[in-house]
Parts: C-alpha cells; structure tokens; sequence
C-alpha cells in the first residue's frame, strides 16, 4: 500500500460500548474479538477501519503500518478508563499491514502485533494485515445442522493427524520444494482422506506462528490463520469443501504457552500484562515460552474467545486443546522451589482448572455438537464429564496410558510377549473412566522415537505384519481412533517437518498392503455399529479370554447399543499359526471374517477361516464355540451371518 496521508478520527462511542468493556474487564464477553482488532466498517457514511487494543499499562500507544510509512507520530490512539486504545482511520482499505507502537510508563518502545489481528504477513514478517472475515459465502449449512449426529459419542470418529506444511512438498526452482496451498489441499488432502475412510482431520496448529520448528505450538498471532498457505478466505474454502465431504475438522488449540517473541503478546505494554510476573509461574522452563494468567479476566475473555472465534468464524468442528497437563499443575516440570503452591498448598492451578471449565461450558453451550479433546497424559479425574460434575467439561480425553503400554508391548519380541501380556489388556481396568480417544500422534514419531513402523518388533515382513495386528487391535478397542499422517503406510523414516512424507514407499507391494488395510478397517469401523456405538460403557466390550500369555492371543466381544448386534476379535501376537483355537462365542451360527490382517492384499500370508461353524459346547462362559486358526501376527474381526 502507498504511504498516503489518512486523517484518524475517534471511534464512535456506540463501537466499543461501556458493557462491551465491563464484560471484557470482567472476562466474560465470550466474543471480544467482535469488538478489538482491527475492522473494516463505516461510520456515517464513511469507510475505513477501527483499531482496539488492550494495554492498560502503556503511556502512548500508535498506529504504525505501510499506510504511514511506519511513522508513530501520525496516528496515536485514544486511552479509556478500560485500558482499551482506539482509533478510526477513515479511508484505509482492507490488506493495510501494521503494527501497534506501544511506549510503556518508563520510555521503553515496542513494536506489536495485534493480539485479534485476524490475518498476519508471511514469516519472518510479523505485521498484521486488515482482513475482512464477513465476506466469504459459506456453503455447509447442511453440514452445521447436521454437526451434532456426526460428532456424538455414539458416532464413528477416526481422525487422521496432519501437519499441512509436512503432509506433501511440490518441487519449487527456487527453494526445493514448497508447502501445497489451502486450495490445493483441496484438491489433494481432501480425496486421499475420503479414499482412506477417515470422518475427520486434525490439522496442527494453523494460528500463524513465526517459527517452522515449533509445527505451530508457539502461536504469534491467535486470531490469524497462517498465511504460509494462503489467505484466510483461503482457509475458509478448506474447511468449507472438508464439510461439503463430510469431512470434520478439528483444529489443534494452544491455551498453554505463548512464545517470547519481541512482537507477541510477551511484555505487551511494558508489563508481564498476559502471564505472571514471576518466572516461578509465568514461564514454561522446558519450552522457553510464557504461561498464560488465566485468574487475569481480560486474558480470560481472550481466550475464550479465541476458541469460539475459530467456531464462529472459520465453522471448525472441534478443538483439541494441546498440554493440558501444563495447565492443571503448578509444579508441571518443575524442581522443588521452582514453583508456587496454589492458596491451599497444593500443587493444583486452580485458575487454569477454572477458565477450562468456563472455556468448555461456554463452547458447547454456543456451539452444541463442537468436539473439546484434551491432550491430557496424567490421571487427573473426570477430564471428560461436565463441569457440574466436577469435571473439566472436554467431550474425549487422549489415552495416553493405552498408547505407552501397547507401543511398549509391540516393540518386545514375540517370544518374549507371553511375560508382558498385562501391558495389551491393563487399560481395560480404566477404560470407561473417560471418553478415550486412542491416539497414535505426531508425538510418537518425532525427537528420536522413530516411525511407527520401526517401533514394531521383527524382520521387515513381521513388521508390517506387527503393525497391521495392531492397528487392528486399536480399531477394535473401545474408544475414538486417532493416526498420525505417514503412519497408514509405514513410512520408514520417523517424521521431518521440513520435508514431506515418503510417498514414494507406495511403490512396494507391503506399503501398499498397510495402507489398504487401514482403509478397509475405516471402511469396517465405520459401517459396523459395534465398533463405535458403544466407546464408553461396558455394556459395548466383554473379554472372552484376556488372560492366555501362553499363546500371547487376546479375545474380546464388540457390542453395539442393540445387544444382539456384536462381532468377535482375536489377536494373535505371534508368528506362528494356531490351528484348532477355540473360543466362546455368545450365538451359535455361522461366523465370516470381516477383517483378516492375513490377508496376501495386505502383504500377508494369506493363511484365512473362510466361514466358520459355531459348535455347540461350552468354553469361556457362553454355550457354543469356533474352532479356529489363528494367521501368524494377526487381527480378526469376525461378523455372525
């Protein structure tokens, strides 16, 4: 934009009105963003934009931007009793970048993003733009009105977990190879997750962030999509052919931390303004990032808007709110002496156990049918029962536990297994104390951990046959599905956010076979109601043999709501074939195999039961029995006919 000469005037009283800042000071307007920011409007009959920033502390805060060549003498801001700095500036056009020069009490001069800008420039750049969010012509009502149904509990969701600027590099003269764009993505992304039988993609943080490394985990600007990708309307366009799909999106949300980057948030107006002052709880040591002041009302009203901003304006489906744990614990990685009890002595935030229950409440009370998961790895209680209970109020909780235990138990030998079998079925005693997701995410296969396929026990051929055994196993457990992307093809390298994922695996034939059959447990999952319709209850799972470590084979029973509506699953964690391998079954009748992880599409043996006649005795409890056998490291999922 061409430095020209704009006249500011003051922002009309009835803008930003006196219940607009008492609800902001009191942290309860659940949609500042509406309000500070920057937003193109017009005021008798005049264009322009109106600027609202919060620095209480501040001695002058000014406009800067390519619109007055960066000159804070030209534009200073009007203060209010509030703490909230405005302007209008007639004529100034939406793509205005620009920044707030903020002097605080003692002279110091900052240069800031603007917390609600809602578009930012592209890194290193760290200027927000003007952008107006009102002008992109949705076409998913249908999906809106039907969100609720496709997102209960009782409903199939198996999420893949995607970093857009790793998932697929297109080569570029200049540079290597370059990110695909939102609208490439399209065109991209949206079929193979179709293809794969997916109900939902996660998507790592997409709030700009100004560092690759971070994948989106240190956000800079809370309200702006990246512009790595494209343009917000951009990302808009993503999200709106995801649900003319019928694809969910879930958007990874970062209320925990925020980086220290000069033109952040961190020493905003001179003062510690959105976490604490003392390092003991205003800073994250390990990360190197600030800690949010969630007893602070105005840091409060900012973040809940945020989470409702990325509902109401970019229609997301759900938000997994990433490190919950930081937040519930006061001493989060902390030595003794490095932290501060709570008013009780104990190590509990209670203000952060506060703001998430509120952030909950108001979510689902707005936007009924949005999903709230928590990435949370401790035995903290009721994460996922409403606040009223007691609890947090998220809709799932990350089953951190199962994810630990079963990747331990499937990087051991087979021979070995028989001595650890309790590590497959010890998340059986705590399965229906939340609503699991069992996730299988980007955090596993980065900082040296290795892919998931290496994770797996064996020669190459055991370890697809290992991995496809267990991803049968997850499929089949109780609780929501969750893969990180590269993992349905078992790439070998574990995962590089500078580059993309090795596609080019897909021209063996086992590659090939693993991801096939992830699609077709997708396919199964879904179809299947006992597989889904009854996560949470037991009522929906019953052991038929959890305990032969001899054989390292476990048995269980699937159940939809409808009681007589089940299927069979046995899991055989060994290489050899078991033939004759009984077990009770609850029907008599004939048995066919839905899911065999044996089979030679998949790269497997090909060893299979064809259909399977019940025999009427008794074994395990129930009055008939299969005589069965058992592939070599394998899962099956068996359907009465």
């Amino acid at each position: 934009m061409k430095s020209t000469l704009f006249t500011a005037q003051a922002v009309p009283a009835g803008w930003l009105t006196d219940f607009d800042k008492f609800l902001i000071g009191e942290g309860t307007h659940e949609r500042s963003y509406e309000k500070l920011g920057a937003h193109l409007v017009t005021f008798d009959g005049q264009a322009g934009v109106v600027f609202a920033v919060w620095a209480p502390n501040a001695e002058e805060v000014s406009l800067i931007g390519d619109f007055n060549s960066w000159d804070g003498r030209l534009h200073p801001l009007n203060s209010s009793d509030s703490g909230i700095w405005t302007i209008f500036i007639p004529g100034l056009e939406e793509h205005a970048i620009y920044k707030y020069r903020i002097t605080s009490k003692n002279g110091e001069q900052f240069d800031k993003s603007d917390p609600y800008g809602f578009a930012m420039e592209l890194r290193p750049n760290t200027s927000s733009v003007t952008v107006n969010l009102d002008t992109y012509d949705w076409q998913d009502a249908d999906w809106l009105e039907q969100r609720a149904g496709h997102q209960s509990l009782t409903s199939p969701i198996s999420i893949y977990e995607v970093h857009l600027a790793s998932w697929r590099k297109l080569p570029d003269e200049q540079r290597g190879s370059r990110y695909l764009s939102y609208r490439e993505l399209v065109d991209t992304l949206i079929p193979y997750v179709l293809d794969m039988g997916y109900t939902h993609i996660e998507l790592l943080p997409i709030a700009e962030y100004p560092y690759d490394g971070s994948w989106g985990y240190q956000v800079l600007g809370f309200f702006a999509p990246t512009s790595r990708f494209g343009t917000p309307h951009d990302f808009m366009y993503f999200i709106d052919q995801c649900h003319l799909n019928g694809l969910g999106v879930i958007l990874d949300w970062v209320p925990a931390h925020f980086p220290k980057d000069g033109s952040g948030l961190n020493y905003f107006d001179g003062t510690h303004l959105y976490a604490h002052e003392d390092p003991r709880q205003g800073e994250h040591q390990d990360w190197g990032t600030m800690i949010f002041n969630y007893g602070r009302s105005e840091v409060r009203s900012f973040l809940i808007s945020n989470a409702l901003f990325w509902i109401d304006k970019y229609h997301i489906d759900g938000l997994r709110v990433d490190a919950v744990a930081s937040m519930l614990y006061l001493d989060y990685s902390r030595e003794e002496g490095h932290w501060l009890p709570n008013q009780y002595g104990g190590r509990e935030n209670l203000d952060a156990i506060s703001f998430l229950r509120k952030a909950n409440e108001v979510v689902h009370g707005i936007f009924p049918g949005i999903l709230t998961i928590a990435e949370e790895s401790t035995s903290w209680p009721m994460v996922s029962r409403p606040p009223y209970l007691g609890g947090l109020g998220f809709n799932l909780k990350w089953n951190m536990g199962w994810m630990h235990d079963t990747l331990s138990y499937m990087s051991k030998d087979p021979i070995h297994r028989r001595f650890h079998h309790n590590e497959m079925t010890f998340g059986m005693l705590y399965a229906f104390h939340e609503n699991f997701v069992l996730p299988i995410s980007h955090d596993e296969v980065v900082h040296g951990k290795g892919s998931l396929i290496n994770k797996m026990a064996g020669d190459e051929w055991q370890k697809f046959a290992n991995l496809r055994t267990y991803l049968g196993f997850m499929w089949s457990y109780s609780g929501k599905k969750l893969l990180f992307m590269g993992c349905e093809f078992g790439q070998w390298q574990e995962w590089n956010h500078d580059k993309g994922l090795e596609w080019e695996a897909l021209v063996s034939d086992n590659h090939q076979g693993l991801q096939r059959f992830v699609r077709d447990l997708n396919l199964v999952y879904r179809s299947e109601p006992a597989l889904h319709e009854n996560d949470f209850d037991w009522s929906g799972f019953s052991w038929i043999n959890a305990n032969d470590s001899d054989n390292s084979v476990l048995s269980f029973i699937r159940r939809a709501e409808n009681p007589d509506d089940f299927l069979i699953i046995i899991c055989n964690f060994t290489p050899l074939v078991r033939k004759n391998y009984r077990i009770g079954v609850p029907s008599d009748g004939n048995y066919r195999e839905l899911i065999n992880s044996d089979l030679a599409v998949y790269w497997g043996s090909d060893v299979s039961n064809g259909i399977i006649h019940s025999i009427p005795e008794k074994a395990h409890g129930m009055d008939n029995t299969l005589s069965l056998t058992l592939p070599p490291l394998s899962t099956l999922i068996l359907k009465r006919t």
